[in-house]
């Protein structure tokens, strides 16, 4: 029976390396085709959770390799989150807290374009910046969802960005032009969330 067992690990492990060895040939192929190096866009959206937070440590990595960081967050008001008061304390970040709060709350679409299109002119000035290396635009998504910014202008600005700035922007419903005009886009889904079962958010995990 050992003998047996001990000859079906043996074969096992012999296909598990020769698996691997095909793997690892065609993913050192693909890394050696990639060989273009410039700013990349990318884009967050979905209705699950973790949009913002996946961008967030991003920002964190950047900044691991002394890139400048500018961050913009539309719709979004509070200035209580845990992100923003880590991230206001490093020198190589500039933070700007855009919104007015959730659209259900303003009930003023009014405001919250004029909101919208000032955010979008502190954005301007990051994408116009060579020395910025990374651009977050927290929930850049809902405010084109809405068309209080117009998308194609939008896009005209990222595409003007110097060559080598990369540029997240996150929020659920993200318009098919940005899909298109992006290098990578994640759609996050929802399994489960604690907020369906009646668990309010907690700081040091939603804010």
């Amino acid at each position: 029976m050992t003998d047996h067992n001990t000859s079906s690990d043996t074969e096992r492990d012999a296909r598990h390396k020769t698996r691997m060895e095909r793997k690892k040939a065609v993913v050192d192929a693909a890394i050696a085709a990639a060989t273009d190096q410039r700013g990349v866009l990318l884009v967050n959206t979905g209705n699950g959770k973790g949009k913002s937070s996946a961008a967030f440590g991003v920002l964190a990595r950047a900044l691991g390799h002394g890139l400048k960081a500018g961050v913009v967050q539309f719709v979004k008001g509070r200035s209580d989150t845990g992100e923003e008061a880590f991230f206001r304390r490093q020198p190589e970040v500039s933070w700007h807290v855009m919104g007015d709060g959730f659209t259900w709350d303003t009930q003023d679409r009014s405001a919250d374009i004029a909101s919208a299109k000032a955010g979008w002119e502190q954005a301007r000035a990051f994408l116009r910046d060579p020395e910025i290396g990374l651009v977050v635009l927290d929930e850049l998504n809902i405010v084109l969802k809405y068309a209080y910014l117009d998308v194609n202008e939008v896009i005209a600005d990222l595409q003007a960005r110097p060559a080598m700035q990369h540029v997240i922007v996150t929020g659920r419903g993200a318009p098919e032009a940005l899909i298109a005009a992006a290098d990578t886009v994640t759609d996050m889904g929802v399994v489960k969330h604690a907020f369906k079962a009646g668990i309010a958010a907690q700081a040091g995990l939603e804010f």
